[in-house]
């Protein structure tokens, strides 16, 4: 019987790991080549203390955004691996719409870093369950199980559920987003959520609308805090950039 390891070379020759944004090859799985990985812009400090929406230049660490010091966000704050652009799109696109699922791997991967210690407790953004029978999976389950495994963070996907269908958010204002998903969300067993820190999961984080739904029901649920835990998040040209 021939050893595992020749095996693996064999195979990594004849299926090499591929960059996830454009497909050449590239060293290990989950990795991008350099011009892929040159198209991803990495998000961190400096940036708003309440929402993590990134500045320019350092305000220092209390430094509040203008958005949030005229609403401050029930969230503890907006954890994206990266901003939404070229790359980061086809990545969520083709996890979403092309099952390409071990994409959802190699956005934890790059999610960990954005992972607050004080979290303990993970819970993807749930679909109904007619969206979940026609795609098949749950995407933000996906990277959250994926995250729950490189990280050892507990995973609940099924504590939090979306009790009725709402239409595409897509295309759709601020308002008409928030008044869509309105209701939409219900904690099944409160003891499973109550006093715990937890990282809501998601792969893109656009107007919010859809996070702040799910955050208001776990924290009326009993949570102690809810912090949002994305791929990519779509950062509108403004004066706090």
């Amino acid at each position: 019987m021939m050893p595992v390891a020749p095996i693996r070379r064999l195979i990594g020759l004849a299926l090499p790991p591929r960059c996830a944004g454009c497909g050449l090859p590239v060293a290990e799985d989950h990795r991008f080549c350099a011009v892929c990985w040159a198209g991803l812009r990495f998000l961190g400090p400096p940036w708003c203390a309440a929402c993590n929406r990134p500045f320019a230049f350092d305000r220092g660490e209390t430094a509040v955004c203008a958005a949030c010091m005229a609403e401050p966000p029930r969230h503890a704050g907006v954890r994206a691996a990266v901003a939404y652009g070229p790359v980061a799109r086809d990545l969520a696109l083709r996890l979403k719409y092309g099952g390409r699922i071990a994409f959802a791997e190699t956005m934890a991967r790059q999610m960990l870093r954005q992972l607050p210690k004080k979290i303990d407790l993970l819970v993807p953004v749930p679909l109904h369950r007619w969206r979940l029978w026609s795609r098949g999976f749950n995407q933000a389950a996906l990277i959250a199980d994926a995250v729950a495994r490189l990280s050892g963070v507990r995973h609940d996907r099924d504590v939090l559920v979306r009790r009725r269908r709402t239409i595409l958010l897509r295309g759709l204002g601020g308002r008409q987003r928030a008044t869509a998903v309105a209701g939409a969300f219900a904690v099944g067993v409160p003891d499973r959520v109550r006093g715990r820190t937890i990282a809501l999961v998601d792969d893109v984080y656009t107007s919010g609308a859809t996070a702040d739904a799910c955050t208001r029901t776990l924290l009326r649920a009993g949570a102690h805090s809810v912090t949002i835990l994305c791929w990519a998040r779509v950062l509108s040209s403004t004066a706090d950039d």
